[in-house]
């Protein structure tokens, strides 16, 4: 199972300046694979489509990686050739979220007249894809795990797939107040444990305040547990939510708090530990930045990457990939050789082989590549301040 940014509350705007390249910390990263080499690939693009952006929201067996090519879904083979998925009529754009090990990717196409989603499966060499649900705004599905069950929304409904049959609607969880709605779902492990991002807003009379809170939400595999609500800092503020990002094998979730208000820009990494019933802790942000997204987590090997940046008057200035090993501090991954200073790198998605998925943005043309970075451990590194 790999997965890459899913649909959530907020997103991040990722505009600016990155830091020059350094030296790896072995002290602080897990060991890489005997058999990799470190590298930062640019993948090809698409030759046409609707926009400019490109991103690896996740990887395969045998070299494969998925995502989005000029606003496109689309696939990248071991031999790094880019691969458009078929879009139905009447689509024009989408992205293909994750694959499994067995070759089942899973996405969400778009139109430009309404802006509705349809979710999808598809298969490389396929002549057309397979739509699980019809056009209609909220629909899009966010991942899948190697037994082939799929998450993700119909019509504004958290489902889960299954031979491409509905097998679960995904409830709000018992403790939550009566108007909470489930308004991602943002993974699925292993095991089946999903992973979704919920949000209640009511008034509370006795304290005269609006309660508006946004947190992540776990459904134990099988549907035979209650799903959990797990714990945020923030439970009142309207301008404060906690999405979710990941989840790996083990049960251990990753995600981030953001605040917008006005000019006010924050992200505070979190994560979350089994059995989920203590706030999440907060593993510091990276020398030199004042922000941190946790954006995708690897099924075993503990390791996290998303994205460090730092916001000047409400905009994202300076922007790079980050690595956390899982212990010690945030680092972050250096750019492709041979850019200038003008670009911005952002980490989705890590396998457990030690690839990281993400792009990287040319600020003088505002064109965005697939980026994948191989060895990725062995390229960390810790930022002077």
């Amino acid at each position: 199972m790999s997965r890459g940014m899913s649909a959530a509350t907020a997103a991040v705007i990722l505009a600016g300046l990155v830091t020059a390249t350094g030296p790896a910390s072995a002290a602080t990263v897990p060991a890489a694979p005997a058999a990799c080499v470190p590298d930062v690939v640019r993948l090809p693009a698409l030759p046409s489509g609707p926009w400019t952006s490109g991103a690896v929201n996740g990887f395969g067996a045998n070299g494969l990686a998925v995502g989005e090519s000029r606003g496109l879904p689309a696939y990248w083979t071991a031999d790094r050739a880019v691969h458009a998925v078929p879009l139905p009529a009447g689509f024009e754009n989408g992205s293909v979220t994750a694959v499994n090990a067995k070759g089942l990717m899973v996405g969400t196409l778009k139109r430009s007249s309404d802006s509705a989603g349809a979710a999808f499966t598809y298969r490389a060499g396929d002549a057309a894809v397979r739509l699980l649900t019809g056009a209609a705004s909220g629909s899009g599905l966010s991942d899948v795990n190697d037994a082939g069950r799929i998450v993700g929304m119909e019509g504004g409904v958290p489902k889960e797939w299954a031979n491409g049959t509905v097998v679960r609607v995904l409830p709000v969880p018992e403790d939550a107040h009566p108007s909470t709605r489930i308004v991602a779902v943002d993974g699925i492990n292993k095991r089946g444990d999903v992973l979704g991002t919920a949000h209640t807003e009511y008034l509370d009379v006795e304290n005269d305040q609006v309660v508006s809170k946004t947190f992540p939400v776990v459904w134990p595999a099988g549907g035979g547990y209650p799903p959990y609500s797990l714990p945020v800092w923030n439970e009142t503020d309207w301008t404060t939510g906690t999405r979710a990002s990941g989840i790996d094998d083990k049960g251990r979730v990753v995600g981030y708090e953001a605040e917008n208000y006005h000019g006010l820009r924050r992200r505070t990494p979190a994560v979350w530990k089994k059995p989920y019933d203590a706030p999440p802790a907060n593993p510091g942000l990276v020398t030199g930045y004042e922000n941190l997204t946790l954006e995708g987590i690897s099924p075993t090997t503990n390791v996290t990457v998303g994205t460090a940046v730092t916001f000047v008057e409400g905009y994202a200035r300076y922007v790079q990939a980050a690595y956390w090993p899982g212990t010690g501090a945030p680092l972050v991954l250096p750019n492709p050789a041979g850019v200038g200073a003008d670009v911005n790198t952002e980490a989705r998605t890590v396998s457990d082989d030690d690839r990281v998925g993400g792009s990287f943005r040319d600020l003088l043309t505002l064109t965005d590549s697939a980026t994948i970075w191989t060895c990725a451990s062995k390229q960390a590194y810790l930022p002077q301040g």
